[in-house]
């Protein structure tokens, strides 16, 4: 093993240590830059296949890194072209969260409440700045205060509530936006834990729930049943099942959840990548 490499080892391994202790970034953020490390990995000759596993592994339970690393590498069947779909889907991925907040802005000019921290939820706020907006606190990590102080300062009225106040929070309000670390094929999404009651408790009350996702964050696989062998329980995560969800709105157009599997099947090097990946995963 010569210099050249020892240095790209150790910038995998650092990346993918950065991106096994961040508590405070989204599934997307954390996406984007797991792509970037593997381009720069790449580029400076470290093997791409095992790069990318090394940085999926780091947090196996995010469908969304997996998925973008995944399309990467099935698109890129040379060094060369594999810089070019990182670099492709980097900028597709900073024009989905705007193609996803213009679908969104008619179902969010008044009274929205959201869960946990999402940088495509909050480009959708931004942009339809609706008349109130709720965010509960979201533990373990409370990430939703930071998410409420951010939005505040925008401008938008914002209110903090604590879980157990949410339920109540639901009849103040005429949506429930949501993001998502990741979907599955069958219409079920992983969310910042305290997602599944929040929405069924929703969908009880007659309020809307609608996810936000890009395509990247597709999984072309059914949700892991309760104690699945390859679901990281050490992710504050739970699982909400399709029934609990109105919407997907995703830079393709919206979706009922019926219509996921669809999406999943036509969407280009998804199951390619997922098969690339799948000796980190299963």
């Amino acid at each position: 093993m010569n210099g050249q490499e020892v240095r790209v080892d150790t910038l995998v391994a650092e990346r993918a240590r950065m991106i096994a202790d961040d508590r405070t970034h989204g599934a997307g953020w954390l996406a984007r830059n797991a792509v970037e490390a593997l381009a720069e990995a790449v580029a400076r000759g470290a093997d791409p296949l095992e790069s990318g596993r090394a940085l999926v592994s780091a947090r196996p339970a995010i469908g969304a890194i997996a998925g973008a690393v995944g399309r990467v590498l099935a698109a890129g069947r040379t060094p060369e072209l594999l810089l070019e779909e990182c670099r492709a889907l980097v900028d597709r991925r900073d024009r989905a969260a705007h193609s996803i907040a213009v679908l969104l802005k008619p179902f969010l000019l008044s009274r929205v409440m959201t869960h946990s921290s999402s940088a495509t939820v909050r480009e959708a706020l931004l942009y339809s700045e609706p008349s109130r907006v709720v965010c509960t606190v979201a533990r373990p990590y409370d990430e939703g205060r930071a998410f409420a102080d951010e939005l505040r300062e925008t401008g938008l009225a914002v209110d903090l509530v604590a879980e157990e106040d949410a339920g109540h929070a639901l009849e103040t309000v005429d949506v429930l936006l949501l993001g998502a670390d990741c979907v599955f094929r069958d219409g079920a999404f992983a969310n910042r834990v305290g997602t599944r009651e929040l929405a069924a408790t929703a969908t009880e009350r007659g309020v809307p729930v609608l996810v936000a996702c890009e395509t990247f964050k597709l999984a072309p696989f059914d949700a892991p049943g309760p104690g699945a062998d390859d679901w990281d329980d050490e992710e504050p995560f739970d699982l909400t099942p399709a029934e609990y969800v109105d919407r997907y709105v995703t830079d393709e157009g919206d979706f009922d959840p019926a219509d996921i599997a669809a999406l999943v099947d036509q969407t280009p090097f998804l199951k390619e990548g997922w098969e690339l990946l799948s000796g980190s995963r299963h």
